[in-house]
């Protein structure tokens, strides 16, 4: 019982000296984003990086893979989609006088989807494309980060480029 109690408040100290993060990213500083999303159109694994070009500003970009099938009739899909996009954001920790282990923000994201589908069934290829094509778009996005330390922190994100739905995954500060 002494040891659990000694590994745990050994565990809070480390855990509270180490959040000293300082969010958001500044000037200059460069982070990377790695993680899994959440859509209609299959389970994205994305990648991307930030880089802050002004006080509470950063623009990156980022690219995401995802892959899945359909079903219709007995005829099936498999469908790929390749996204590539870039992103501003503005961070609201100084405004709103948010700690620095926390990170919220909103912004744009700008891009190309690549969409693929294949035919995966018996007889003729019914002439379908799947729900989308391959197309630009613009959209926005809402997000949020954890530091549990000064390089490493959780991050959720909802709306998006790459994804275009949710995100969720981890922060590096590089």
């Amino acid at each position: 019982m002494i040891k659990r109690v000694l590994l745990f408040s050994a565990l809070m100290i480390a855990f509270n000296i180490s959040t000293n993060a300082q969010a958001p990213l500044p000037k200059g500083g460069k982070q990377v984003n790695v993680g899994i999303g959440f859509s209609g159109w299959g389970i994205p694994i994305y990648a991307g990086i930030d880089f802050g070009v002004a006080n509470n500003f950063t623009v990156g970009g980022e690219v995401s893979y995802r892959s899945y099938e359909e079903n219709w009739f007995g005829y099936g899909w498999q469908h790929t989609i390749f996204t590539i996009a870039g992103n501003g954001n503005y961070h609201f920790n100084e405004i709103l006088e948010i700690p620095s282990k926390y990170d919220l923000y909103a912004g744009l994201s700008l891009g190309y989807s690549i969409w693929s589908t294949d035919y995966e069934g018996a007889g003729a290829n019914p002439d379908y494309d799947g729900p989308n094509d391959s197309d630009i778009f613009l959209v926005g996005q809402v997000g949020g980060r954890y530091f549990f330390s000064d390089k490493i922190a959780a991050h959720v994100e909802f709306g998006g480029g790459s994804v275009a739905g949710a995100e969720a995954g981890i922060t590096i500060l590089l």
